[in-house]
């Protein structure tokens, strides 16, 4: 009993706060808008394609972690 109580109270205490939510959805907003810009700047010719791609595959790999670690 005494080991559930423990596990419980330290998962309860890896829960992010109001403010780290606000600031997790604050930075995939951001990345989010970087994503949109870098798709813009490939369309345009401003960046290499082949960089465009892979820094919109990162960017989509790190919104996808910050949103199963805020579900």
């Amino acid at each position: 009993m005494k080991e559930i109580i423990i596990s419980i109270a330290m998962m309860v205490g890896m829960l992010p706060s109001a403010e780290d939510k606000r600031i997790l959805s604050e930075t995939i907003n951001n990345i989010q808008d970087m994503k949109e810009w870098m798709i813009e700047d490939k369309c345009q010719g401003v960046i290499d394609p082949d960089y465009a791609d892979y820094y919109i595959q990162v960017l989509n790999e790190s919104e996808d972690y910050l949103i199963k670690y805020t579900n």
